[in-house]
């Protein structure tokens, strides 16, 4: 089973999206804090806040800190000797808060249709302290919160919220947090609900949005503040993975008892205490034998592309940490920008409308897509373990759409690392008749796969540094990556950052591969390809959007 885990969204759905559409997963549990503001502008949200502290102050002064704030101002305003400039505030904070409600159930349903386009995958969302209870939103049926799924014979549960007042989110609406200040103790007068409930469910997986006391939960001030009851019962029970978040700066992996603690930081972006932005898109990637955790991939996401940043696997009893990206790493660590800071470039017309439909279709893509994304992605890895070599691959077609169906066939880019002794043919070069011959035979006779070409990535590297504008093979690397959908992408990944650490290069070496984009975009097998994906969606009842349309013509130059 694989699961993919990222968490503390703060509203950023276009690139959860990404993610959804660029990966493959059996499991996709996305923790809390899944919306920023409820509203649509921040200049609402900052006026409701200013409002929300007015009544939160007045309420402390009258020594009623344990009313809800809108029931506070409800009962403040039916009292008859209320202040004109008080009864103003509140009728206007209770207007905010109905439409904070409509607006916060809004964007839930905008998560909700997102989750469609995974129909072959189970995806489960965790309230955060941001958060409405989702059991009054369009993702009640995906909500974590107080309950459980058996995936095979794995149990997963969830306890969202946090023990902390989020300013600028209704009380009322917000996940009522009962925890409790020790695992058998009780809280205004009520049990330990978190505790009680976990007892019940024993479950293999349990997600919860504030940590569990003393692991990846300090704060950036300095000490620690998550769940004690968590972490008592993580001690005392066979839980094999406790995920978390909230505490964004206390991220990692660790290994206490025999639970693994996985908090992979903030997937949206987050605003810090002195205004600066902190870059986001980071996420795990698990995969589990049954009840066993075999190994944990430590991911980011920017820009259209994922890189892998750490590995983890756990060796007699032994966490073992190997770093794959270490500037990424080390930029997180240091809690420093590394994405962000670069500067963002526009493709050529050609890949930019491409990539505009690419987007489209892979919001509806098939089941039969993600089957084969997931067998050549456990292609590569052997084929690696068989040749000692280091191998990626692009996907091309169908599968790089995402509208593949049962007979449909592979076309792929093979990228390895040559030697000086490479033939650059791939009919010719040995190395490449080599690898095709692996990769047809792992995949079977069952898949038709075709290797359209074979990059020497030596070669692509030697050209980037040397600035070789005219090298062909620079040329189909970077026409290749504009277009299609990685396997195996750390390979490739120190090669785009090495291309994009010069963005006007690039987008000269992308201006040279113009002329072969169109081309291939008006190739006569290329064009029934686009109109054979247009029809798959219209027999599935999906009307392809105007622009959309529009964007195909355009690329197709079907003016």
């Amino acid at each position: 089973m694989k699961i993919i885990y990222l968490t503390d969204i703060h509203g950023d759905f276009e690139r959860m999206k990404s993610v959804l559409s660029e990966t493959v997963a059996n499991v996709y549990i996305i923790g809390g804090d899944l919306i920023d503001i409820p509203f649509y502008s921040m200049e609402t949200s900052i006026r409701y806040h200013e409002l929300q502290s007015f009544f939160h102050g007045l309420r402390m002064k009258m020594g009623q800190e344990d009313r809800l704030l809108e029931d506070f101002v409800d009962q403040l305003l039916e009292q008859p000797d209320v202040p004109e400039d008080v009864q103003d505030k509140g009728t206007m904070y209770q207007q905010y808060t109905i439409r904070a409600r409509r607006v916060m159930q809004q964007k839930y349903k905008v998560l909700k249709n997102l989750v469609s386009m995974k129909k072959a995958s189970t995806v489960l969302f965790l309230p955060g302290n941001y958060d409405m209870d989702l059991k009054y939103t369009a993702l009640h049926d995906h909500d974590l919160h107080l309950h459980w799924y058996a995936i095979g014979d794995v149990r997963i549960c969830g306890y969202g919220g946090a023990e902390v007042r989020t300013p600028g989110i209704p009380e009322r609406y917000i996940v009522r947090y009962l925890e409790g200040l020790s695992p058998r103790g009780r809280k205004n007068g009520k049990k330990n609900e978190m505790y009680s409930f976990f007892r019940v469910v024993k479950p293999h997986i349990i997600v919860a949005h504030q940590p569990a006391y003393g692991i990846n939960d300090n704060t950036t001030a300095g000490g620690a503040y998550g769940s004690p009851s968590l972490r008592t019962f993580c001690d005392e029970n066979p839980v094999l993975l406790c995920l978390t978040g909230h505490a964004h700066d206390s991220w990692g992996v660790k290994y206490s008892g025999k639970t693994l603690y996985l908090n992979p930081s903030n997937f949206g972006e987050v605003t810090g205490p002195t205004g600066e932005v902190n870059e986001g898109g980071f996420f795990y990637q698990i995969e589990m034998d049954q009840k066993e955790v075999k190994s944990i991939v430590f991911r980011k996401f920017h820009d259209g592309r994922i890189y892998d940043v750490a590995d983890y696997t756990l060796e007699n009893g032994t966490l073992v940490e190997k770093i794959i990206d270490r500037e990424r790493y080390a930029a997180l660590v240091d809690r420093r920008n590394y994405d962000m800071k670069g500067v963002r470039y526009s493709h050529i017309p050609e890949i930019r409308l491409y990539k505009e439909i690419k987007d489209f279709f892979r919001m509806y893509q098939t089941p039969e897509a993600e089957e084969r994304v997931d067998r050549i992605e456990e292609v590569a890895r052997v084929l690696e373990e068989k040749t000692g070599r280091e191998v990626a691959m692009d996907v091309m077609g169908s599968v790089n759409m995402g509208i593949s169906e049962p007979d449909s066939d592979i076309d792929l880019v093979l990228y390895v690392r040559c030697s000086s002794t490479c033939v650059d043919d791939v009919n010719v070069c040995e190395t490449s008749a080599r690898m095709q011959a692996e990769v047809k035979g792992l995949l079977g006779e069952s898949i038709k796969a075709h290797v359209m070409d074979c990059i020497d990535l030596d070669q692509v590297e030697r050209s980037i540094r040397e600035r070789d504008y005219e090298c062909e093979v620079l040329q189909r690397f970077v026409a290749y990556r504009s277009i299609c959908r990685p396997i195996n992408y750390r390979v490739i990944a120190p090669i785009e950052d090495l291309l994009n650490s010069d963005i006007s290069f690039r987008k000269e070496v992308e201006g040279s591969t113009q002329s072969y984009i169109r081309i291939f975009a008006n190739t006569s097998a290329h064009v029934r390809s686009i109109k054979k994906y247009e029809a798959r969606l219209n027999d599935l009842g999906i009307r392809v959007p105007e622009s959309v349309k529009r964007a195909i013509k355009q690329y197709l130059r079907e003016d």
